[in-house]
């Protein structure tokens, strides 16, 4: 029973190792950093051609 246990937990301590020093996996997607709205340059301009256009009946 001992023995297995041990057997157990080096497996786990090898498979651990290998996610953390292992080479990398090929079938992930890179990240892509996401945008805020508010930092977004399109929607700032698309957002200032949208005020522009309402009337000013909702002041």
């Amino acid at each position: 029973m001992l023995y297995l246990l041990a057997v157990i937990g080096a497996l786990t301590i090898a498979v651990l190792l290998w996610r953390a020093f292992g080479p990398d996996r090929v079938d992930t997607a890179p990240s892509r950093r996401v945008v805020a709205p508010d930092d977004d340059p399109d929607f700032l301009r698309k957002l200032g051609e949208q005020r522009k256009k309402k009337p000013d009946d909702e002041e």
